[in-house]
């Protein structure tokens, strides 16, 4: 079944432009959206026309919240329609959809070089699936009780972190599904959690403002960073272990930045990366190979995704995804490809151009 929209050009009446969404297959499409590209002085701005791109079928029929990759090929997303949808972002076709949560999906977290992947939600639960098993949860765990708002799998796969704005984090056994420890604090309303490779420490960000790190060894707080202005939405840590990025709530420019820590032993803050106009709603490490200089990527409600320059703070690219309402998720695809979760438009491919230095184009929504 197709739904056709037609928007008349005003200059010429005679011609009809034609936009078809599919509800299966995928379609070619082009739009127009807003990119600004800066030099490293910061100064000049240079408006870029993006180029065509391709509409696939919609991964979900309503707002996406977060959005993960399995691997190079495959995503795992969720939203408010409470279905789990693993999808081939390369071919535009949903390879499968995983539904037993009963309110909206909040975070998905993948084990690494595996199939498996949890996603927690604001039915308080969380539920552990296999891509290539049935379609119902392999293991669920259950203890919150208030919405679960993080989740973290450790580097050996035998434990997952989760949290909640019941101000609580459980460790929990994956294998048994049982709770083996829990930490509270108060007001700790927990807004991401993140596991640091190869160490047995978790990366938690939270609506009082602070950004902790924990001990999974007893579930202590092994280091409380300075607190911040705003709210911190979302935490992430560089592969080699190093360093984590913070994101950060705000309105009108007030806020609405990243910040860049130091996880060894000064962890002092290093950067800070400012220029969005709304909440920071995710921030990622980028794959080294994508530039000369170490870079990041943020993803905000202002509608725009952002590359920084890792060491300095400038801003390189900015993306605006006009019309895909606030900016909800990012995730790396691959070693060229950026994810981004939108409240209104689904799930943005974008592909770092090397054409004319360091740009970012949208090459597909679905």
């Amino acid at each position: 079944m197709l739904l056709l929209r037609c928007h008349l050009k005003r200059a010429l009446p005679q011609k009809v432009s034609c936009r078809f969404w599919a509800v299966m297959g995928k379609l070619q499409s082009k739009l127009k959206h807003s990119t600004y590209k800066y030099r490293p002085d910061g100064i000049t701005e240079e408006r870029i026309q993006t180029k065509a791109f391709q509409e696939y079928s919609p991964a979900h029929v309503d707002t996406v919240s977060v959005v993960a990759a399995l691997n190079s090929d495959l995503c795992v997303s969720g939203g408010k329609d409470k279905t789990v949808v693993a999808y081939n972002w390369k071919t535009g076709n949903v390879v499968k959809r995983f539904k037993g949560h009963e309110r909206e999906i909040t975070k998905i977290a993948c084990i690494h070089k595996s199939d498996q992947f949890f996603s927690a939600s604001r039915d308080r639960m969380v539920m552990m699936w296999d891509l290539h098993g049935s379609s119902q949860p392999r293991q669920q765990f259950s203890a919150h009780a208030m919405v679960v708002t993080g989740l973290a799998v450790s580097p050996d796969s035998s434990q997952l972190c989760t949290g909640s704005r019941d101000n609580t984090l459980l460790l929990w056994d994956v294998g048994t599904a049982q709770c083996v420890e829990r930490a509270s604090i108060s007001r700790n309303l927990v807004t991401h959690l993140c596991w640091v490779p190869r160490e047995p420490y978790i990366l938690q960000t939270s609506e009082d403002k602070t950004l902790r790190l924990w001990d999974s060894r007893g579930l202590q707080v092994a280091h409380l960073f300075p607190a911040k202005q705003h709210i911190q939405t979302y935490c992430e840590v560089s592969e080699d272990g190093h360093k984590c990025i913070s994101c950060s709530s705000g309105f009108g420019g007030e806020g609405c930045e990243a910040t860049l820590w130091d996880l060894r032993q000064t962890r002092n803050r290093i950067c800070e990366y400012k220029g969005h106009f709304q909440t920071v709603a995710s921030c990622v490490f980028l794959p080294r190979a994508l530039a000369l200089m170490p870079v990041i990527a943020t993803s905000s409600h202002d509608c725009r995704v952002k590359i920084w320059n890792q060491d300095t703070g400038a801003c390189l690219f900015t993306l605006s995804l006009d019309g895909s309402g606030p900016l909800t998720s990012l995730a790396v695809g691959d070693t060229i490809s950026l994810l981004c979760a939108s409240f209104s438009r689904g799930i943005h491919l974008l592909r770092v151009d090397h054409g004319r230095g360091l740009e970012l184009r949208e090459v597909a929504a679905f």
